[in-house]
This record gives C-alpha cells, structure tokens and sequence, in this order.
C-alpha cells in the first residue's frame, strides 16, 4: 500500500477534484507534500479528510 500519491492519484482515489484539491490545500485543509517538482498527498491524510465529512442523512 502507497503512503503517499500525486495529484491524479488523489482525485482518482478521492473523488475530489484537482481543483477541490488545490482549494482543501489552500484552506489548511490538507497538507501538499513537495518531492522535487512532484505534489504528493498522504493516503492517511487524503482517507481522515474524506473520513471526517458530514454524513448524509
């Protein structure tokens, strides 16, 4: 299992989109990781975000 993924890979895994991405990283919400010139999320990260949603009722 990866620790961490690019930016594709998140909306892939999250649903969220790129845009979405960059805003939730703006706002403090997630915290972009920089490896040279690649952005990378971490899955704990990227899974206690999405985990901590609201639940429709």
């Amino acid at each position: 299992m990866k620790i961490s993924v690019d930016i594709p890979e998140a909306v892939e895994m999250s649903g969220i989109s790129r845009s979405g991405l960059y805003r939730l990283f703006k706002d403090g919400k997630l915290s972009p990781r920089k490896n040279g010139k690649r952005t990378l999320v971490l899955v704990s990260e990227l899974e206690a975000y999405v985990s901590s949603l609201p639940v429709l009722k």
